[in-house]
């Protein structure tokens, strides 16, 4: 990728997010301190807490360049197998396939601080595990605001993905009992609810997938 290209990439994404806002870059002695919310913090400071754009200020940078090296992973790939897992239009997975006979499968959750990020964006990873003979599969799922301010529809979402690629791993050459999830941010708090799934009850898996052959790495932000 050009440097003008990259720089494009950038520009594109800064787009998307919008104008900063000129009270996140006032310094904080400026601001008048609101009525006390929680602990010290006022709303605005409780608001900041969770709001990675204050103190991630590199965050567009990051998202624009994970687009841009998706986007090279396919070039070098071929574009993902694009199926449904669930009813809504929100619900479907990206396949990078590799070539070994019934491999691995790796799933990533996605991160975004529950408001963002896509499948799409989040394939870079992509041809590392493909290169070692495994698949990768990536969801995409709704974000918080879509679902009425509600983490539960998401990890419903996620759970129907692990649960349709366990189904269908044969499908795409896949081992059903050698699935890997990993997750990275807000995905890893998704990852982690997937591991309390009572597998047998709520969809109708094999007793023995109660406690499934799903092996964790996920990572949180440092």
């Amino acid at each position: 990728m050009s440097r003008r290209t990259f720089l494009g990439a950038l520009a594109a994404a800064a787009a998307v997010a919008g104008p900063a806002r000129a009270e996140d870059s006032a310094p904080k002695a400026q601001r008048t301190k609101g009525p006390r919310v929680w602990l010290d913090m006022d709303q605005a400071e409780l608001d900041d807490a969770y709001d990675q754009s204050v103190y991630a200020p590199n965050g567009r940078q990051i998202s624009a360049r994970n687009a841009s090296n998706s986007e090279l992973t396919r070039q070098r790939l071929g574009p993902p197998r694009r199926v449904a897992y669930g009813p809504s239009e929100i619900e479907k997975l990206d396949i990078y396939i590799a070539r070994r006979a019934n491999a691995p499968i790796n799933v990533y959750i996605h991160g975004g601080a529950w408001r963002g990020g896509n499948a799409r964006d989040h394939g870079y990873a992509a041809e590392m595990f493909v290169g070692a003979g495994a698949h990768f599969v990536v969801p995409d799922f709704v974000k918080v605001q879509d679902a009425g301010g509600s983490l539960f529809a998401m990890v419903e979402q996620v759970r129907r993905a692990v649960a349709w690629t366990y189904r269908n791993a044969a499908s795409f050459g896949g081992d059903a009992t050698r699935i890997y999830l990993g997750g990275h941010s807000s995905g890893s708090h998704l990852g982690s609810c997937v591991l309390m799934t009572d597998w047998q009850r709520d969809y109708g898996l094999r007793p023995g997938f109660s406690y499934p052959p799903v092996r964790v790495g996920l990572h949180a932000p440092s």
